[in-house]
């Protein structure tokens, strides 16, 4: 391809059962890289993205090794079924470490132990109930911020968790507080939908999260850079290993900017963007935010996915 790549990877809600399944099966790449996460957790994490259930896959402890992995192993396809490489990765949340790994700051094995800890931390950093997320439609950012404050009190905090483009924000935090806003953004005409969510993610009720990641990030290596990886706490291309951690611990409790990240892809000269992993979440995304950037999805859902390879073969001649 001539074109200025960039690959961008999905982050926790676009898991389903099933994932990876028809990918795994054509083609031994991807299969070895499940094979690989298998052997780093100890349990067999392919089969339960294979057959589920649902309800399991759904536990963020297991959604955040499963996303991952199906990452890696559309990331691996990619690479070796046609020999593109990026000039930038940048993920959505729980992306940014798959990019990582595309990137070779982070070990696969590394990685995916590392999100299976990341997913339990963030689930037992708040008591069930006591957090809340929630999408707004329809208001402009400062709009979203002046309504956190108002929301919030001394004891319940609500903040913008994140910045997800196309208009759309997502807020996060004390669930009474969540619940006010939303109230208030409704009462503005906006569209105000309560997210199923396990915990409220990317707020300052993360901090527990942040503290266990923080220290198991303390025994792992970094790796230097192939290509820079845009951060999504500062929307910057980072190119530096030392910076890796710390960008990832702010990361749990600070805001996604994702549509920063997208524009700044496209500031660095991106042409176009892949995105690999389960789902086609983040092409409709960068769509909405830049839309004469074209995006495709290799995805890894039960049916079609070896078609999405295929058809890259073609764009790639």
């Amino acid at each position: 391809m001539r074109d200025q790549v960039a690959f961008v990877f999905p982050g926790q809600g676009s898991q389903k059962a099933g994932m990876g399944a028809a990918l795994a099966a054509a083609f031994p790449a991807a299969r070895r890289v499940f094979e690989a996460a298998d052997e780093a957790l100890g349990e067999s994490l392919s089969r339960l993205c294979f057959d589920g259930p649902d309800e399991q896959l759904a536990l963020t402890a297991n959604t955040q090794p499963a996303i991952l992995t199906c990452s890696i192993a559309a990331w691996t396809v990619v690479r070796e079924e046609l020999g593109v490489t990026p000039h930038v990765c940048l993920g959505h949340s729980l992306g940014e470490f798959s990019a990582l790994v595309a990137a070779g700051a982070l070990d696969f094995s590394d990685a995916v132990k590392l999100v299976r800890l990341r997913g339990q931390a963030m689930q037992e950093a708040v008591p069930a109930g006591l957090g809340a997320m929630a999408a707004i439609v329809g208001l402009e950012p400062e709009q979203v911020e002046a309504l956190c404050v108002e929301a919030g009190t001394a004891d319940a905090q609500v903040s913008v968790a994140n910045e997800n483009g196309g208009g759309q924000l997502v807020v996060a935090g004390h669930a009474q507080a969540v619940a006010r806003l939303v109230a208030l953004a409704k009462a503005a005409r906006a569209r105000a939908i309560p997210l199923q969510v396990s915990a409220p993610f990317h707020c300052s009720l993360m901090q527990p999260a942040a503290e266990r990641v923080a220290a198991a990030l303390e025994q792992l290596t970094i790796h230097p850079l192939r290509v820079p990886v845009i951060a999504n706490v500062d929307a910057e291309p980072n190119e530096d290993p030392a910076r890796v951690k710390d960008l990832l611990v702010r990361q749990i409790t600070g805001r996604v900017r994702w549509d920063a990240s997208v524009r700044k892809a496209v500031h660095m000269g991106t042409t176009r963007c892949l995105e690999l992993g389960h789902g086609k979440v983040l092409s409709g995304l960068i769509k909405r935010i830049v839309a004469a950037l074209p995006a495709s999805a290799v995805s890894l859902s039960a049916v079609g996915s070896p078609e999405d390879i295929d058809v890259l073969k073609v764009e790639a001649r």
